[in-house]
């Protein structure tokens, strides 16, 4: 259940048992907007991010603000409940090592641009049509950081596979351009204090409208990035497991913006590393690359504005995780769980994030569990 706060703004709904100094005062800016409405919700899994904190929801009236959407637009989750019951360690091995071939991670690329239909109707905008052709090339590419693909047991018997990924430098291009060009409206308009890091967008301005196109278009890519990277990866596993069938699909964003209504009015909901959870609603919500996560269904609290967590949540930074952890500790937190490495990256160890059961328990009045996932083998990006 939430906890009220108030810091002579809006009131600020929080499900965190945990809230960090510089999260808190990002969602006090939050609660201080003009144009903030009813109240600002914090998520179990939230921590501090760039000017809103992730695992925030914010309800905005006239306004759409980049920097609340974030940098990985439409970045999410696919999860799909195969046909299998049970693989061997042998055949996890091979999945991660086929899937690890197929699929570029960091900084790659593929060699040759990819098919997809939605580039046939990119949007007329300089910054959309100057990124496609490295767009084609990105398509189905996991990227890096906290971005993976996992092979799961369910408690429901079935084995899983999850693709956590997003729209990769479309969303970057995207999230960079407009947020420096809200900063200078908003340096020149005064909407909201230029500290705040929250510079705003009018939804039926020029601009609004554009970043609202390529927001809706990095979706779509995001989506389609994620159904690509899942082709490979269902491949991979059904070369190791025999041919499988697909029992259940989802597929969600946890960043991103959307017109709704709330409370009598139309507004622009901003989930920054939160999932929408609507009444009957089935969400994802993973745990970290070493620790369960979980199905869940939608309860449709409003005063979350329909939204659950995205994840567990950090509880160090990234620069500040590399410091601190050795490979030898982050290997040990994996346990027996097939992983092909680090990359020299330790920010995604497991000890990096909150109890995935904490936070599930948390939420209690936002969704429902349905599946509790084990990982079995995860191949980082």
């Amino acid at each position: 259940m939430e906890e009220m706060l108030s810091f002579g703004g809006l009131p600020i709904l929080s499900w965190a048992d945990d809230l960090e100094a510089g999260a808190l005062k990002q969602a006090v800016n939050l609660s201080r907007l003009p144009f903030a409405v009813r109240h600002v919700a914090l998520m179990a899994d939230v921590h501090q991010g760039f000017g809103m904190p992730i695992g925030g929801v914010l309800a905005a009236e006239e306004m759409v603000i980049p920097n609340a959407v974030g940098v990985d637009i439409g970045c999410g989750v696919t999860a799909v409940r195969t046909d299998a019951e049970g693989m061997r360690k042998a055949d996890i091995k091979r999945v991660i090592k086929r899937a690890a071939e197929m699929i570029p991670t960091g900084f790659k690329h593929h060699k040759i641009p990819r098919p997809w239909t939605g580039f046939a109707d990119v949007p007329d905008i300089p910054l959309l049509k100057q990124g496609l052709s490295s767009a084609q090339c990105q398509i189905g590419t996991l990227g890096g950081g906290n971005h993976f693909c996992s092979v799961e047991q369910g408690s429901d018997g079935h084995i899983w596979l999850m693709v956590h990924s997003g729209s990769r430098n479309y969303g970057y291009k995207a999230a960079d351009s407009y947020n420096k060009a809200a900063r200078q409206l908003n340096d020149a308009e005064g909407f909201v204090p230029r500290e705040y890091n929250l510079a705003p967008l009018p939804v039926h301005s020029d601009l609004g409208r554009e970043y609202l196109a390529v927001m809706n278009y990095c979706l779509r890519f995001a989506r389609a990035n994620r159904s690509c990277i899942f082709d490979a990866f269902f491949q991979a596993f059904c070369e190791a497991a025999g041919p499988r069938q697909i029992l259940d699909h989802i597929d969600i964003h946890h960043n991103y913006a959307a017109e709704e209504v709330h409370f009598g009015k139309t507004v622009y909901v901003h989930r920054k590393g939160a999932t929408r959870a609507s009444q009957g609603e089935i969400c994802v919500i993973p745990g970290s690359m070493g620790t369960p996560s979980y199905i869940a269904e939608g309860l449709g609290n409003p005063d979350s504005f329909l939204s659950c967590s995205h994840g567990a949540g950090r509880v160090i930074s990234r620069k500040q995780a590399n410091k601190q952890f050795t490979k030898k500790a982050a290997d040990k937190a994996m346990g027996d769980i097939v992983f092909q490495g680090w990359h020299g990256d330790l920010s995604e160890a497991p000890m990096a994030y909150k109890d995935i059961e904490r936070v599930i328990e948390l939420q209690h009045d936002l969704v429902k569990p349905l599946v509790k996932l084990h990982p079995l083998g995860v191949m980082k990006g």
